[in-house]
């Protein structure tokens, strides 16, 4: 909308503290005390003491993307709604019914995460279902099943949903993807060359012009073999220290983050290994192989009763996707398909930014999924 002309009542923001046991000691050394949004509707305290009284809600769930955390899409927007004001407007204009939203913090010193467990970043996953679940309905007046509950989220987020869908079924109903990483091998691959730029700037040792031996250069350090020879660290401890990042610093630790996501490894001097040459840039098929096990696209077959049992899938993708998602969301559409998964594809014409305007689609599919 061009101009903000809220329709209806705004409903209620409420922000909680939540101690979590299982963030507490997390590799990263992040918070365990994090914030929590919840958004109840207009109808969570009508008719309190008559018809009303003890009115049950569904629950959406709304995984933020990288570098974001969740009380981020409940904070005042230009020109446009954020979820608490798009959730009103829907249901004043019965586009959906009243549902709980939930808006969970799960940043981190990498930029975020992709909810999932990680020992080299944090369970996210088993703090999303293993505590905050929980918490949420016994704190409120929820649907707690999960035929009433689903999570939906964009980039990071949507990854988020669709791998809870597969991975996690028993605690949702209804999943929705907008634009979540898909077919790695487009989405990370074309990016490391820039990584790897970004990072040898944090090289021990500088470059000097003249002949040099690719031999021994290849083998600097543990560089060969994806082991971090101490430049990832830096590298980090240089953004740490920053307020603003710049484009290429940031898609840099965006790497690194999915690098301690899909390939942790404890004994390493970080936790994780990356999946190329840090002086040649030559590919490491291993490292690799360890990424692609985390594609969605490479999942809907081990996961298709879980998939089967959700009660609505969503997904969609602008066709101009600047990290060629799109690709991705078109191959995972065409597996479920073959794997004879009902869902839901859908695709615009717009890039991966600035996208929220296609919740108006989905979060009344979740409702209509998850309805009592």
């Amino acid at each position: 909308m061009a101009i903000k002309r809220p329709k209806g009542s705004a409903g209620t923001l409420v922000v909680l503290e939540h101690t979590s046991r299982i963030l507490d000691g997390n590799p990263l050394g992040d918070a365990h005390l994090r914030k929590l949004g919840v958004w109840l509707p207009p109808q969570y305290d009508q008719g309190i003491g008559k018809a009303g009284r003890g009115r049950r809600f569904p629950v959406l769930w709304d995984l933020v993307g990288f570098t974001g955390s969740g009380l981020v899409h409940a904070g005042w927007k230009p020109f446009s709604d954020n979820v608490p004001e798009r959730a009103a407007r829907l249901i004043h204009e019965q586009k959906m019914g009243p549902a709980i939203i939930v808006f969970p913090d799960c940043f981190t010193a990498l930029g975020g995460n992709q909810y999932v467990n990680s020992p080299a970043i944090g369970n996210y996953a088993d703090y999303l279902i293993k505590e905050l679940i929980p918490f949420v309905d016994r704190e409120f007046r929820t649907l707690a099943s999960r035929e009433h509950r689903g999570c939906f989220g964009k980039s990071s987020g949507g990854y988020g949903a669709i791998i809870h869908g597969m991975k996690f079924a028993k605690h949702w109903g209804a999943i929705a993807d907008h634009s979540g990483d898909a077919y790695f091998d487009f989405v990370y691959w074309h990016d490391w060359p820039n990584t790897l730029n970004t990072l040898a700037k944090h090289r021990a040792a500088k470059r000097k012009p003249g002949p040099v031996d690719m031999r021994r250069e290849s083998r600097y350090r543990g560089a060969a073999a994806g082991f971090d020879d101490g430049r990832i660290k830096r590298f980090l401890e240089h953004v740490w220290k920053k307020e603003k990042l710049s484009a290429a610093e940031g898609h840099c630790i965006m790497n690194i983050c999915m690098a301690a996501t899909y390939d942790p490894e404890p004994k390493t001097p970080l936790g994780f290994r990356v999946p190329f040459n840090l002086e040649t840039g030559e590919a490491l098929p291993e490292r690799w192989n360890n990424w692609r096990r985390h594609d969605p696209v490479n999942l809907v077959e081990k996961y298709r009763a879980n998939l089967k049992s959700l009660r609505g899938i969503y997904i969609d993708c602008g066709w101009r996707d600047q990290y060629h998602i799109h690709y991705g969301t078109r191959i995972l559409s065409k597996r479920l398909a073959d794997a004879g998964i009902r869902h839901r594809y859908e695709e615009f014409d717009d890039d991966h930014s600035d996208v929220d305007y296609r919740m108006d689609t989905s979060l009344p599919f979740l409702y209509r999924a998850l309805k009592p």
